[in-house]
């Protein structure tokens, strides 16, 4: 059969979706009674592994890997002179659209929009929303749709901020440094762009995602905390220091002398098995560990499996993390905070 629907770039036309029935029919019957087969889409690029139906969806959204004529991967035998042409998978760069990413992750988060909107049947009772939540989801959904302007196709205003925070991170540029590179940026593209002025408007668009940071108030010595039932001091009750900078009288702000960051551990943990992707890796030392001898993960050192042994209820559910800390240049206060809080998580 000809398989020149592959290379077809309209993914909505009668040959690209019949020829996707095709390949799907194909996989069933090389696979019989698979539940999972690899993903030949541009994406997954045959190296994960997803359910059938889930598999048509992808090729539809992604489409399939244009040099992947022979099926080889699902079943399709390969003679001498064809062996040659089959697709080796270690040499394919995956195709990723940044948009189609970022609209991954705000499904990730915002779990109730896959489940309310691609998977709603008559029978089904409607999953209660949390209204603030779906105020946030309404927000980046609408910077996700939002071009960064008029007639910009590969970038919308929600991938282009990520795209900029991302490298700001990765790289280690200050708010400065970032702030004057937006700027730039701003005056580059043509003037009804949507593209944040600075980093702290860009940093309201990406509130939404979650996973912010609460500030505490700290002794300037590392002494305390002024949090909990100390919330309302204005002194240290070791050292007597003030918890605030001495500033003009006219002043209506405090600044105070001293602030922890504290990013909350267990909602972290969480998102992590909200993605699909990152949940596979977090089950990885149980579902795909082997015992070769080679140390290549912490499961691969006495210590895991020493904790195994001691705790095997624990260790049976591969969901379950383990936690390493360091307290290399912690503060007194910083160290016993986070045992405090691993204790009550």
């Amino acid at each position: 059969m000809s398989r020149r629907w592959i290379q077809n770039p309209n993914r909505c036309s009668d040959e690209y979706l019949d020829g996707i029935e095709d390949f799907i029919e194909f996989a069933r019957r090389h696979n019989p009674g698979a539940t999972r087969i690899r993903c030949p889409c541009r994406r997954c690029n045959n190296t994960l592994w997803e359910t059938i139906e889930n598999v048509g969806f992808h090729l539809v959204r992604n489409g399939m890997i244009e040099i992947y004529s022979i099926w080889n991967l699902h079943g399709e035998q390969l003679d001498h002179a064809s062996s040659s042409n089959a697709t080796r998978m270690d040499s394919v760069e995956p195709i990723v659209d940044p948009n189609d990413q970022v609209m991954d992750i705000i499904e990730d988060v915002f779990s109730f929009a896959s489940t309310n909107i691609n998977h709603k049947r008559e029978d089904d009772v409607p999953t209660p929303i949390n209204s603030a939540k779906f105020e946030q989801y309404e927000k980046l959904l609408k910077n996700a749709n939002k071009e960064l302007y008029p007639g910009c196709e590969s970038f919308s205003v929600l991938t282009a901020i990520v795209e900029l925070m991302h490298g700001k991170i990765k790289y280690r540029m200050s708010n400065l440094c970032f702030d004057y590179f937006l700027g730039v940026f701003k005056r580059m593209l043509p003037t009804n762009n949507c593209l944040p002025k600075d980093h702290k408007d860009a940093q309201k668009v990406l509130n939404g995602f979650g996973l912010g940071y609460e500030k505490i108030h700290a002794c300037k010595n590392n002494c305390m905390l002024f949090y909990k039932e100390h919330e309302t001091l204005d002194t240290c009750l070791i050292w007597n220091e003030s918890r605030f900078k001495m500033t003009s009288q006219n002043r209506t702000i405090k600044i105070p002398q001293k602030v922890m960051r504290y990013l909350p551990l267990k909602p972290r943990l969480q998102r992590l098995y909200m993605s699909t992707h990152t949940a596979t890796d977090m089950r990885w030392h149980k579902e795909k560990w082997v015992d070769d001898d080679v140390m290549r993960h912490p499961a691969d050192g006495e210590a895991w499996k020493e904790f195994d042994r001691t705790f095997p209820e624990f260790a049976a559910d591969p969901r379950n993390v383990r936690l390493g800390l360091a307290t290399t240049a912690l503060g007194r206060f910083s160290y016993s905070h986070i045992i405090c809080r691993l204790g009550n998580a």
